[in-house]
């Protein structure tokens, strides 16, 4: 059973847990000499690991999406935490609890997917409802929708960080919508529902950690997406060809600019909302992902956030944690309810 997290060691600690091996690599040290280089993870994140002594005999333990034992020490190197190991044995993956490993969700999956059914439902363009549904009421479809994640390494890079997303862009549409009358609503909706539909192609699920399928990396999740969409057009019947091509539009130019990786640009209304809030919901899940980590009361600086482009200031997530602790204690006997997305 796994004790010990990924979040919680510190330097000089001893090491003998379990933990995913995100990647590994063999390589050589200035003398010549082959060492193991590790990136290992769980759910609370992941850290450097490299073994020194004996690469050969430990390399086999230890292939990319195995779960292992770990003996070893903790040590600080230029600031950061790695751990120096002496020990590794690959682990009966069957008799392991998975969510210990790969980071989920802090939302309640089942919930979340419920709240994305109603604003599917909540579409009054005829066509563009059927599509969504012809998605959205798939029960293979749904199954794989839940459980991707978002992105490898950036925003929402976990067990439902797809449906966690995609929900959040949904739900914003629906409130720009209201706010200025000449927005297409059900194109706007359709637009952040399906944006990142193509991501259940570019990601390969078959292991852990989830990584690039073959045609993700030669093609991408907005031209995968569209070539969806327009398959399932082909089985509406009399679907509007106008409607199809800007509800493509709209999946295409999202990035926003062409070095983001979008091959067109927004040039509809809709396609400007659908980048902004996509950016938006990125972003702030970037920047809630950093402030989690910090676990000092008060607003404090973080270190250099390469994808951001700056470093932030942020009030830690430990100033939340003493104003639940007071809220609760002065309610009790009331427990406090868990967190929910909506």
């Amino acid at each position: 059973m796994k004790q010990l997290f990924i979040s919680d060691i510190t330097d000089g600690q001893t090491i003998n847990d379990i933990f995913l091996v995100k990647s590994m690599n063999k390589a050589e040290t200035k003398a010549g000499k082959p060492y193991l280089n590790l990136s290992l993870m769980d759910k609370s994140g992941d850290i450097v690991g490299r073994v020194w002594d004996q690469a050969e005999k430990w390399q086999k333990e230890c292939p990319q999406g195995a779960v292992v034992q770990i003996s070893g020490q903790c040590q600080s190197f230029r600031n950061t935490l790695q751990l120096n190991i002496s020990q590794v044995l690959r682990q009966d993956e069957s008799q392991l609890t998975m969510a210990d490993f790969v980071p989920s969700s802090p939302y309640d999956i089942d919930e979340m997917a419920v709240e994305f059914s109603k604003l599917a439902r909540s579409v009054n363009e005829p066509f563009i409802k059927k599509l969504l549904l012809k998605f959205f009421n798939n029960e293979e479809f749904i199954a794989i929708f839940k459980k991707a994640p978002a992105a490898k390494a950036m925003h929402h890079a976990y067990v439902g960080g797809l449906l966690e997303h995609t929900l959040g862009v949904a739900r914003l549409a629906a409130a720009v919508a209201k706010l200025y009358p000449s927005l297409d609503r059900s194109l706007l909706m359709a637009g952040a529902m399906l944006h990142d539909i193509g991501k259940i192609k570019e990601f390969d699920f078959s292991g852990f950690p989830t990584d690039y399928s073959d045609s993700g990396r030669l093609m991408g999740h907005m031209v995968l997406g569209v070539e969806m969409i327009q398959e399932k057009i082909r089985t509406i019947k009399n679907f509007p060809e106008e409607l199809a091509v800007r509800l493509k539009h709209l999946i295409l130019s999202h990035h926003g600019r062409y070095e983001y990786g979008s091959p067109t640009l927004p040039m509809l209304s809709e396609g400007f909302i659908l980048n902004f809030i996509d950016d938006m919901d990125a972003k702030m899940n970037t920047i809630e992902g950093v402030r989690a980590k910090m676990k000092e009361p008060d607003y404090q600086w973080s270190d250099y956030q390469r994808s951001l482009e700056r470093f932030l200031f942020l009030k830690g997530h430990g100033a939340e944690e003493e104003m639940l602790e007071e809220k609760t204690a002065a309610a009790a006997p009331a427990k406090a309810s868990q967190p929910r997305l909506f």
